[in-house]
């Protein structure tokens, strides 16, 4: 059995976490790559699709997880430079922003909520403004509204109102919404709780110039989860 001593201990443990840190990414990756892949599969084959406005909430949390994600990385820069008095406070001010998002998420769920968009709902049941705030294709085909009722565009003479076939029909895109932004706030919340456990850490003082792996593993989390929800928006903003 070989035997090692406190500092190469020390550096197999860094190695280790690092390794698990990277794997951890790769993993959230790959399921979120299997989700947006779910939901282009989905678009293409649905029968009715409706695009509908991304809520403005989602984007203002947008513009707070960048800003935390610059504070988590100061807390990082502090710890590896030796300025441990600022760490702590970097870290609160990380877990402040991260509860700002979670409050902009929330408000964001509430206002689909009023809108009629839930994971389960209707294509039909929607509230807004056809071609504002939502609109409804048949087979990539945007419909046109008359009269309340929903017709193909080459049905110039609005003889075939398709809302008894649309009543039939699960809002597949209101599903998926939920489902990404869902799971993606499911991994903000386990960063929200690392975060907790290091402000514990650095308040005893366990980060240091050249003690700080654990700092850098839940910076290199918070920071792809920051990246991570500037792909998905984008991604629901301008392909859903």
């Amino acid at each position: 059995m070989e035997n090692y001593t406190p500092d190469e201990e020390r550096q197999r443990a860094d190695r280790s976490r690092r390794t698990m840190t990277r794997l951890l990414v790769f993993a959230i990756v790959m399921f979120f790559a299997a989700l947006t892949s779910a939901y282009l599969v989905s678009m293409s084959s649905t029968e009715y699709w409706m695009s509908f406005r991304v809520p403005e909430a989602f984007f203002i949390s947008t513009g707070i997880i960048v800003v935390s994600s610059i504070t988590m990385q100061l807390a990082v820069w502090a710890a590896r430079n030796g300025r441990n008095a600022l760490v702590t406070p970097l870290l609160v001010a990380t877990l402040a922003l991260g509860c700002a998002f979670t409050w902009f998420q929330m408000k964001g769920w509430s206002e689909l909520a009023d809108r009629k968009l839930n994971f389960v709902s209707r294509v039909l049941l929607a509230t807004g403004e056809q071609g504002k705030d939502f609109t409804i294709s048949k087979q990539g085909v945007p419909l046109v509204v008359e009269g309340g009722n929903y017709y193909h565009p080459d049905d110039l003479t609005r003889q075939y109102p398709l809302n008894a076939e649309m009543a039939e029909f699960k809002n597949s895109a209101s599903a998926y919404f939920h489902v990404l932004t869902r799971a993606h706030y499911a991994h903000i919340a386990f960063g929200l709780l690392s975060l907790m456990v290091m402000i514990l850490m650095a308040l005893k003082g366990r980060y240091t110039a050249t003690q700080n792996t654990g700092l850098w593993a839940g910076a290199t989390y918070w920071h792809f989860l920051g990246g991570l929800w500037i792909y998905l928006l984008l991604f629901l903003h301008f392909v859903h």
